[in-house]
């Protein structure tokens, strides 16, 4: 019990709080869309610069960490997909953006401060190589199959526009732009001014606490609705199967010390991230199903995580 709340309640404290000042209307919809706006497009950025710049890139990426998550990412994927298109008969692009939302997890507003919060700051290493290739290989797998989907329906474009489509898509993201300059960084050595570090840990402080208090106040948007089972599938791909494969791999199959195992595995198990319901919206399918999945996924993840926290040594 002392997990619960001493870990995972104050995370989901400031969402509740957050969600409580859009629904008391507090706070209108234009500000929530700023608040999340700097969270995402500037303060996470500069988090993520923060920590891959100064992480041993040799000791964060191990493979079998990466395997591990990855492989129940993509299971999670294949359930969604699979139920979707052939249990009930949902057309191709709905199909993709159902295995979309049990495929990408919410890694970085929820998994960086629940992992921090249980095991500490220097726990987080795990977590940060893992989301260092989460956008560029979901987005990506995501736009390609959608594409395909797409060209399967209408006859679809060339490979030259998909091409430059999901190298547009991956390249434009924030959080891209932030990891790939922090590997920059890195690998060439450079020295940064103190006043560049005392600024920029200013800002990276800002991220969690403004994201997951923006989070809740766009959790107002979405409303409990229809496809019972298909949003089922979604929850129990992202709560229980995604984190089930992962631990077991990360356990049993790669030996994974503790710390990478720790990682790896409450990562997983985190509910959909807001990624999937914009994926959604960019398409224009399966909409209704990310965003309800994404609003009960969250709100039992305070029950799952916790027993998650519970089963890891």
């Amino acid at each position: 019990m002392s997990a619960l709340i001493d870990v995972i309640l104050p995370v989901f404290l400031i969402i509740g709080f957050g969600y409580l000042a859009a629904r008391a209307q507090w706070i209108n919809y234009a500000e929530i869309d700023g608040i999340m706006r700097f969270a995402q497009g500037f303060a996470a950025p500069v988090l993520l610069f923060k920590n891959i710049a100064t992480i041993d890139l040799a000791t964060a990426f191990q493979p079998g960490l990466l395997l591990s998550f990855y492989i129940g990412a993509f299971t999670g994927f294949a359930l969604g997909f699979c139920a979707a298109r052939f249990a009930f008969g949902r057309p191709l692009p709905d199909a993709v953006a159902i295995g979309f939302a049990c495929l990408f997890s919410n890694s970085l507003l929820l998994g960086v401060p629940i992992t921090e919060r249980a095991y500490g700051t220097g726990a987080l290493v795990g977590n940060f190589a893992i989301i260092s290739i989460h956008a560029p290989i979901i987005y990506s797998f995501g736009i390609v199959l959608m594409e395909w989907a797409r060209a399967k329906e209408t006859g679809g474009r060339s490979l030259a526009d998909l091409t430059r489509q999901i190298l547009k898509a991956v390249a434009t993201q924030p959080l891209v732009m932030g990891l790939g300059i922090g590997f920059l960084v890195n690998l060439s050595g450079l020295i940064q001014p103190a006043s560049m570090t005392a600024a920029v840990a200013m800002v990276a402080s800002s991220a969690i606490p403004t994201a997951l208090f923006g989070l809740g106040g766009v959790l107002t948007r979405y409303r409990p609705e229809g496809d019972a089972k298909l949003i089922a599938t979604v929850v129990a791909a992202s709560l229980i199967l995604h984190p089930a494969v992962t631990f077991l791999l990360g356990r049993f199959a790669f030996a994974l010390d503790l710390a990478a195992l720790r990682s790896s595995t409450v990562t997983a198990a985190m509910p959909p991230g807001v990624n999937a319901y914009m994926f959604a919206f960019m398409y224009g399918v399966g909409k209704r199903i990310a965003a309800t999945s994404i609003l009960i996924a969250t709100a039992l993840s305070i029950v799952t995580v916790w027993i998650w926290l519970h089963m890891l040594p």
